[in-house]
């Protein structure tokens, strides 16, 4: 167990915590949720950073990591679906959910044919999850209909569309590879 390893395990031990506070009836509880969410969302740069520079990159940090991060984002969004209850929150919390799990799944299909290397995360996916963990951070740390949490929503929108994007990218190198086995 090294130092990353343990920065990604916080991460599946704040969703609970995230969940918790959500919930809880006090004017501090979505501060402090947003909190969480912030600093998880910290130590997933964190963790894949100190894995590098200190060569303790590991295969259970490699497996848990993006587990950690799908299951925090998939909360938070689940946790805002029900908070505004509107289709226009929901469409693209669904559009991230359902990209995750398709890559996910389009991951362990290449890996297990020895062409992991060929869904390789790319500019556009970093560039999504950034702006995906600063939409999520906005429209848990404030009420809906204000002018921050509106900005969160534009912003998950366009994280949205970038998903998308980077979905169709994954997807088209892995095609020759995807053809080959029909």
């Amino acid at each position: 167990m090294n130092i990353p390893n343990i920065l990604t395990l916080a991460r599946i031990i704040f969703i609970p915590l995230l969940v918790v506070f959500f919930y809880l009836p006090f004017s501090w509880s979505l501060p402090v949720a947003a909190g969480l969410f912030a600093l998880a969302s910290v130590t997933d740069w964190l963790d894949g950073f100190l894995a590098r520079r200190w060569d303790q990159s590991t295969p259970f940090g490699a497996f848990l990591d993006p587990v950690a991060d799908k299951l925090m984002v998939a909360v938070a969004l689940a946790l805002l679906i029900e908070r505004y209850d509107a289709i226009w929150l929901t469409l693209p919390a669904l559009v991230i959910i359902g990209r995750e799990i398709v890559i996910s799944a389009l991951r362990e299909w290449m890996a297990e044919m020895g062409k992991r290397g060929s869904v390789a995360v790319s500019w556009i996916g970093k560039l999504k999850t950034t702006l995906q963990m600063i939409a999520l951070l906005l429209l848990l740390a404030f009420a809906p209909g204000t002018p921050i949490a509106l900005l969160g929503v534009v912003t998950l929108y366009v994280s949205a569309l970038l998903t998308l994007w980077s979905m169709t990218l994954y997807l088209r190198s892995a095609w020759p590879h995807l053809s080959r086995s029909m």
